[in-house]
C-alpha cells in the first residue's frame, strides 16, 4: 500500500497496496529548490509533514487496480476501488529518504474474466504493516520481512466452488513512482508469484494502479509533495 497513491496481490496490493506520497524527481521540479524536507504540504517546498501524520489516497478517478496474467494482457482481475493509509515515521531534510509504515490497503468492486471463474470474493494484503520509503527522486518502495513477507490472498468464485490464490513477490518488495504534477503514485506491472493455489490461479500476476490525490489526512487532507 505516499505522495502520493491479478490475481495476485490483494495488494497493495497493493497497498496492495503502502504508506505512499506523491513525488517527482527533484531535478524535474523547479520548486524543489525551496524544499526543506522530503515530504511537504500543501505545496512543494512547503511545510514539513510531521512524524505520525497519516497519508492516504484512493485510486485516481476513472482508473482501476489490475492484476493481469501478463504485462501487456487484459486477462485477470480489475478493481474499481482501492485505497491505502500510511503513517509517517521519519521526514528528513531534502534530498533524502522519508520512511513510513503502510498500515492499511484495501481493494473493492472487483471483477474477473479468468476462464473458469465467476466472481471475486475478496482481495487482501497480508502481513501489514509494511515498511515504506520515499526518496527525493520520487521512488516509493514497500518492503516486507522474512517473517512477514509482502503477500496477497485472492479468493475467487469458480464453477467448482471458491478457490484461494496466495501470491508473494520474489523481491519481497513493490516499487512505485511518485509524481508531484499529478499528486500521484503509480505502480506498474509489479510481479506477484503464486505461492499456493490451484491451476486456475496465475503463475504470475502483474499489479498496476495509480493512487491520486495523495493527502495528509492529519492536516485537513492537504496535498503531499516530495522534494
Amino acid at each position: 500500500m505516499l505522495r502520493y497513491g491479478k490475481i495476485g496481490g490483494g495488494l497493495v496490493a497493493l497497498a496492495l497496496l503502502t504508506g505512499l506520497v506523491a513525488a517527482t524527481p527533484a531535478s524535474a521540479d523547479p520548486s524543489a529548490a525551496l524544499a526543506g524536507n522530503v515530504l511537504t504540504y500543501p505545496t512543494a517546498g512547503g511545510t514539513a509533514v510531521a512524524v505520525n501524520d497519516v497519508i492516504q489516497a484512493s485510486l485516481k478517478t476513472g482508473t482501476n487496480a489490475t492484476f493481469y496474467n501478463s504485462t501487456s494482457g487484459t486477462t485477470g482481475i480489475k478493481c474499481a476501488a482501492s485505497s491505502f493509509s500510511a503513517k509517517v515515521l521519519t521526514n528528513p531534510i531534502a534530498p533524502g529518504t522519508a520512511t513510513e509504515s503502510l498500515t492499511a490497503q484495501s481493494f473493492g468492486t472487483c471483477t474477473t474474466n479468468v476462464f473458469g471463474t465467476t466472481g471475486v470474493q475478496s482481495i487482501a494484503l497480508n502481513n501489514l504493516p509494511y515498511a515504506t520509503s520515499v526518496t527525493s527522486a520520487g521512488v516509493v518502495k514497500i518492503s516486507g520481512t522474512t517473517a512477514a513477507p509482502v503477500q496477497s490472498t485472492v479468493v475467487l468464485n469458480s464453477l467448482l466452488g471458491a478457490i484461494t490464490c496466495v501470491y508473494r513477490t520474489s523481491t519481497n518488495s513493490l516499487t512505485g513512482a511518485a509524481v508531484n504534477t499529478t499528486n500521484s503514485i503509480t505502480f506498474t506491472n509489479q510481479p506477484f508469484t503464486k505461492f499456493s493455489g490451484p491451476s486456475l490461479c496465475f503463475g504470475t500476476a502483474y499489479f498496476s494502479a495509480t493512487y491520486s490525490p495523495v493527502r495528509d489526512s492529519t492536516k485537513g487532507n492537504a496535498a503531499v509533495y516530495v522534494n
